[in-house]
């Protein structure tokens, strides 16, 4: 009896483990998929119940019916806002609504916070502001991916000091924002993408390959001219 109980658990705990494994990244795909689409019927539901309101017991009045139009109404505005912002008149007139909003009391500190991640996490690489690095966190050799979001200067001896935001892996909402000097950070080759891939994967999903530690200093001669790795190892070893 006991022989079979054991032979059960044991069957139950393998195949569990195989369909986690297998159906793992399906679920957390559908998690983030439901939560995008929860946000933005949340965003849109108050105006189609205002519409459905006068029209009772009909297709409109239908709960799945408002959710999928909310969904639709709150992208729909999502484009109009994009398209517009793209013109020359559109720019001017959301430069005049971000202007109001900056005099407001708490609504300006939020919205500027909130608009200066959006504008760090979304910019180019090539602005050399925003990178994806290493560094040793939460302790010394151990490494986390982190996004240099901002370079600051020291007051008292003027050296540059980097913000790096280091977001928690599967929950990247959560993060620690890190302040050290530019030396104890080891630049990678991987894009902001790859980094978001490895961050809600947990690592599953990852490039091949990563710079992980800094460059070792080229050997050079007498006159600065680079010496060839295996010269300088074959005069080490003589």
């Amino acid at each position: 009896m006991n022989q079979f109980v054991q032979h059960t658990a044991s069957d139950l705990k393998r195949h569990i483990l195989a369909g986690i494994i297998t159906a793992g990244p399906l679920f957390v795909t559908w998690l983030l998929f439901t939560f995008i689409l929860g946000v933005l019927a949340n965003a849109g539901l108050p105006l189609v119940r205002l519409i459905a309101a006068p029209f009772p017991g009909t297709l409109l009045s239908a709960s799945w019916f408002q959710y999928g139009l909310a969904v639709l109404l709150t992208v729909a505005v999502f484009y109009v806002v994009g398209r517009a912002t793209s013109r020359v008149v559109g720019q001017q007139m959301f430069a005049l609504f971000e202007a109001s909003l900056e005099r407001l009391p708490l609504v300006n500190k939020i919205y500027t916070s909130v608009r200066q991640a959006i504008d760090t996490l979304t910019a180019k690489k090539e602005n050399g502001s925003q990178r994806v690095v290493l560094i040793d966190f939460p302790l010394k050799g151990q490494k986390s991916i982190g996004f240099l979001t901002h370079i600051l200067a020291d007051t008292s001896t003027g050296t540059p000091v980097a913000a790096v935001l280091v977001p928690q892996a599967i929950n990247p909402s959560s993060a620690y924002l890190q302040l050290l000097p530019m030396d104890a950070i080891t630049e990678t080759d991987i894009t902001m993408e790859q980094a978001m891939s490895m961050l809600l994967t947990g690592g599953a999903v990852c490039p091949d390959v990563i710079r992980y530690s800094a460059p070792v200093p080229a050997a050079v001669d007498r006159d600065g001219e680079p010496i060839p790795v295996s010269l300088a190892i074959e005069s080490e070893v003589h």
